[in-house]
């Protein structure tokens, strides 16, 4: 089962240990800014792209706001992922805390 991680959580964990970050949000959403070092893979191609995934590396989810992501984490754990985190309030959440965005290139 998949933890919700709040954002200063994960800034704690990316300071201790790798982490992979994942957004699972739409491309158009993506293309107004993702977390820096973010991979993105939109949660309806989730099932077709996970082997691109380390399913013994920390991966914290996220989308706009933790609802889709909550979905992603629970289908990643089912698929054997053992270090699947939410971060709660999604991206919303990241900027609203005064954390930067970046562009996919």
């Amino acid at each position: 089962m998949a933890d919700d991680i709040t954002v200063q959580q994960l800034k704690q964990m990316q300071t201790s240990s790798p982490v992979v970050l994942l957004d699972v949000r739409t491309d158009a959403e993506v293309e107004r800014g993702v977390i820096a070092g973010a991979r993105h893979i939109p949660l309806h191609m989730l099932p077709l792209r996970c082997g691109e995934l380390d399913a013994g590396a920390a991966l914290v989810v996220y989308c706009q706001s933790g609802g889709r992501s909550g979905q992603a984490c629970g289908w990643l754990s089912a698929q054997g992922f053992g270090r699947v985190s939410n971060l709660q309030g999604g991206i919303v959440a990241w900027v609203r805390e005064g954390n930067p965005v970046t562009h996919l290139s």
